[in-house]
């Protein structure tokens, strides 16, 4: 979950939704503004697109590798939520209440609940939160970016896994027409008929034209959510091998979809090693580390470690640039190393907790415990080499920012 959806699909989404995406592309500070970096927040990044996203995944990483984050950092989080539970991308005066003009953000909530129910003692913001986000579930039984819009796989896939998380079932989650979470799910696997063949299992986005297309991104946080899993997942005991979707079984039921899901994006990886998207104005596809990274935990999550070895080397060799300062990424690597029983200490020779702490507010004390992978004690964290620390006079702010994701990404 840990990378938001590029500028081009939130575009898109634009379009489809008529005119209802959310209204901070409208406000998009002008460039020769330097963002203002609220105290407590992981990043230097300007947070309006993504603050409570960045922030909810460097803490949910931080729990998880077994850290207990600063209280300002867990402070600024829980100060962002509106007193109907749910959150907004970002508010820079959390001070004024949110009233019928604030952008609700089914994402950044989404992942906040996973963050706050990590976190232990914040049973009360995690129940309205997720009170809110089933009070904005569609008639269809899936969600939109923005509250009111046309559900998409991607944020339907988000929600779910929080709500999943937080100990709902999703089966039972339903709309007031009747669908229930998961029926909402379904409706963006591509099945049996789906051509090219090669296609079948995958989720999209929206459909356009009436017509859905394999959108990698969707996919990756849909197998989570078939799955009734949020973005932490333990390594898997086992083994086995991944597999397209059955079919004519099809994906009657989420773990089938979830299974369908994952021999779609173990297919996809095995051309390159990783995932590849077109960014506008390229000519040819470039990596997509982020979805890569998501890809890798969705594998786990099914239980398909194999399948996903070679993306996470990939990773582990490839990731620098696209991780440099930037909170959400190195989070998002954390999560991985996580769910494939890596050391996230010794991440292709990097420690990502260090360079992930180094982005906020220091936790209250260091993680002086050895972790374990597989049985094994980890290494301490004696191998510094951090790869994106860069002379004293760099511009703060630089870097890659995240965008929309559950994914979006954005360029600084």
């Amino acid at each position: 979950m840990n990378v938001r959806r590029s500028a081009a699909a939130l575009a898109a989404s634009a379009v489809l939704c008529v005119g209802a995406a959310p209204a901070a592309l409208a406000d998009t500070p002008s460039p020769s503004a330097p963002p203002v970096v609220p105290s407590g927040l992981f990043g230097k990044a300007d947070p309006t697109y993504d603050g409570v996203w960045r922030q909810s995944l460097a803490l949910l990483a931080q729990r998880t590798v077994g850290l207990k984050p600063a209280p300002q950092a867990v402070d600024w989080l829980t100060g962002q939520q509106c007193a109907n539970g749910g959150f907004a991308s970002f508010r820079p005066d959390a001070g004024t209440a949110c009233d019928d003009k604030t952008m609700y953000d089914t994402n950044a909530t989404a992942v906040a609940v996973q963050a706050m129910k990590a976190l232990g003692g914040k049973d009360a913001q995690v129940k309205k939160a997720t009170d809110w986000l089933k009070s904005v579930q569609n008639d269809d039984g899936g969600w939109a970016y923005a509250p009111g819009s046309p559900s998409e796989g991607s944020s339907t896939s988000i929600v779910i896994s929080a709500l999943a998380a937080a100990g709902e079932k999703p089966a039972e989650v339903k709309s007031k027409a009747g669908k229930s979470a998961y029926d909402g799910l379904l409706s963006f696997q591509l099945g049996c008929s789906a051509e090219p063949a090669s296609d079948r299992g995958a989720f999209g986005y929206q459909p356009a034209d009436g017509k859905l297309a394999a959108n990698a991104d969707a996919t990756a946080a849909a197998a989570l959510a078939a799955l009734g899993k949020g973005i932490v997942v333990e390594p898997a005991a086992t083994d086995t091998p991944a597999a397209t979707l059955a079919c004519p079984a099809g994906s009657a039921d989420p773990a089938g979809a979830a299974q369908g899901a994952a021999g779609y994006l173990a297919e996809a990886l095995k051309k390159d090693g990783h995932l590849t998207a077109v960014t506008p104005g390229a000519d040819q596809p470039t990596a997509d580390t982020g979805n890569t990274a998501d890809a890798v935990i969705a594998l786990a999550a099914a239980g398909h470690r194999q399948a996903a070895a070679g993306a996470l080397e990939w990773l582990q060799k490839n990731s620098a640039a696209w991780a440099n300062r930037n909170p959400a990424a190195l989070a998002t690597l954390v999560l991985t190393a996580h769910a494939t029983g890596t050391d996230p200490k010794a991440f292709g020779g990097v420690d990502l907790v260090a360079a992930l702490n180094a982005t906020g507010p220091a936790p209250v004390a260091p993680d002086t415990e050895p972790q374990k992978v597989a049985g094994e004690e980890k290494p301490g964290s004696g191998n510094q080499n951090i790869w994106w620390i860069v002379g004293a006079g760099a511009a703060a702010g630089m870097g890659i920012g995240i965008l929309l994701s559950g994914r979006r990404k954005k360029q600084q």
